[in-house]
């Protein structure tokens, strides 16, 4: 069995840093599964043409490149169908269609939350031909330039912290999203975490929150898998 991850890299080559590809490292984690990751840069379309489109993860499976899935959902679905004789990242039906939703949460207010706040720091971590199309594909997705964009994020990280409240909820009363144990729900909103992590020394979180102290088991899960990745200097 052979499965190759297309992971998302900045100008160091060992920095991995896309939130979805930290999804499915995790969920490959959870399943037990060695990956072999191969670094990926935003101009690279070329290298994953074979998939179909031009996004990462990408996963691989077979030794020849037998079976091709994109989408970090998708992927997770492939691999509970797949590798059902390994741990479940859903649970049940009932569990993986809340996931679903926890996905949608994660996508649309998670995600642009934390773009506020460290968009750009990304730049600098890149690669010198991902800088230009990376700068001018988000500026114009925002319609102003990065540093405006991210400009007062000490006011505006008040306002996502309070966007975690019912994360923050739910982690008051039990240690994971997804109960005792930790589930896909808990690797898709922590890879936005570990995205920012990565690339940014701006905390989202204070000290105590309910939300930090989660954030840290998963920090130290699979024998450190997140803790010990690589982080770009300030």
């Amino acid at each position: 069995m052979t499965l190759r991850l297309y992971d998302l890299a900045g100008a160091d080559p060992h920095l991995r840093f896309s939130p979805y590809c930290w999804r499915t490292r995790l969920a490959l984690a959870h399943k037990d599964l060695g990956v072999e990751t191969i670094p990926w840069r935003f101009t690279d379309k070329a290298v994953i043409a074979f998939s179909g489109q031009g996004r990462v993860p990408v996963l691989v499976d077979g030794d020849n490149g037998d079976t091709v899935v994109s989408d970090s959902w998708a992927i997770a679905e492939y691999l509970e169908r797949n590798y059902p004789d390994r741990p479940s990242l859903f649970g049940d039906v009932s569990a993986a269609a809340v996931t679903r939703f926890v996905n949608a949460w994660a996508d649309t207010i998670q995600i642009p939350g934390i773009m506020r706040l460290i968009a750009s720091d990304i730049v600098g971590k890149l690669h010198e031909k991902d800088k230009s199309y990376f700068r001018s594909s988000r500026e114009q997705r925002f319609g102003t330039t990065l540093e405006a964009f991210c400009a007062d994020r000490d006011r505006h990280v008040v306002s996502f912290r309070q966007s975690l409240q019912p994360l923050r909820t739910v982690l008051a009363s039990q240690p994971f999203v997804g109960g005792r144990v930790a589930s896909y729900a808990d690797y898709i909103v922590f890879g936005a975490f570990q995205w920012a992590r990565c690339v940014s020394t701006f905390e989202l979180l204070e000290d105590g929150d309910p939300v930090a102290a989660w954030r840290d088991r998963l920090l130290d899960a699979f024998d450190g898998l997140a803790r010990k990745a690589v982080r770009a200097a300030a």
